[in-house]
């Protein structure tokens, strides 16, 4: 099964014209200290950080689902993480962050709603985000196990995957700072075309490299200044066009020398829950 216009939904790539996507406003209520979000935190600002960026979606051509803000899930406006969309529908995931746990569901229902089929869930022990998942290739699903996504969720997408003909490539994450904080497969490479992608490289498994150089991507290392400023975290919206976090600008120059177009968004407030374009978007249908 591959992604089609006719159908809405489906996606086996990073960097296809991102057609549709879903994104979800930030609660005005939530313990976002307790979510581990940066203080101080200006929720009006957020809130206009996130419809700024939904508007910079639009006039890229990308048909955006804005799903309801949802309260006391400061983290929801990541809809990246809960559930992953696949050729054929979607997944829903199980996080491990417990102030997450009632997210995933509630994701899966709404993308149901939109038309998108289940087409498997993860059960205990199992947990998993998506920011731990990225297409190597159309048939080749990259996970990483870390403090969020267990050996248990690679085994049961390892099975859920196969009768549609994907293969999931595990690549094992540092500890770096630990589990309270948040260390995706994602924090650490973002596709941007078929032939290339960024990396931090410091952070980045071996593995994963020679995987990318297997497949004739050329890397580009995001400097060390970049990287808190989520200068790794970079959403495609179709190849060669991507979406990056104001203050990125060593990240920003190394792309355009690349030929990538690059587009900017304000992301002081957004940026202090530690996540990027990417984490702010699921994508439903990537042609």
């Amino acid at each position: 099964m591959t992604p089609s216009d006719s159908t809405g939904y489906g996606v086996n790539s990073m960097v296809g014209r991102l057609a549709r996507v879903a994104v979800r406003p930030p609660s005005p209520r939530g313990d976002y200290v307790v979510a581990h979000w940066a203080q101080p935190l200006d929720l009006d600002l957020l809130a206009r950080q996130h419809a700024d960026f939904v508007a910079l979606l639009e006039r890229l051509g990308c048909t955006v689902e804005v799903l309801p803000p949802e309260e006391d899930m400061p983290d929801a406006i990541f809809t990246y993480d809960p559930a992953f969309v696949v050729p054929g529908g979607v997944i829903e995931l199980r996080g491990a962050k417990a102030v997450r746990m009632g997210e995933p569901p509630l994701l899966t229902a709404q993308l149901a709603d939109l038309g998108i089929p289940v087409v498997g869930r993860l059960s205990a022990p199992a947990t998993a985000d998506g920011g731990d998942m990225f297409w190597l290739d159309s048939t080749t699903l990259a996970v990483g196990r870390t403090y969020r996504t267990n050996r248990a969720a690679i085994d049961q997408l390892t099975a859920i995957l196969a009768p549609i003909g994907v293969t999931v490539e595990r690549f094992d994450m540092p500890h770096d700072l630990g589990p309270e904080y948040c260390l995706h497969l994602m924090s650490v490479v973002s596709p941007v075309r078929e032939d290339l992608a960024v990396v931090y490289e410091r952070l980045a498994p071996v593995a994963l490299l020679q995987a990318l150089a297997q497949r004739g991507i050329e890397t580009i290392a995001v400097p060390e200044e970049d990287y808190l400023s989520l200068g790794c975290n970079i959403l495609a919206v179709a190849p060669g066009v991507v979406v990056i976090a104001e203050g990125n600008d060593a990240t920003a120059k190394a792309l355009r020398d690349h030929g990538v177009e690059v587009h900017f968004y304000a992301a002081s407030e957004i940026n202090k829950g530690e996540g990027g374009p990417t984490c702010l978007t699921r994508p439903l249908l990537r042609l």
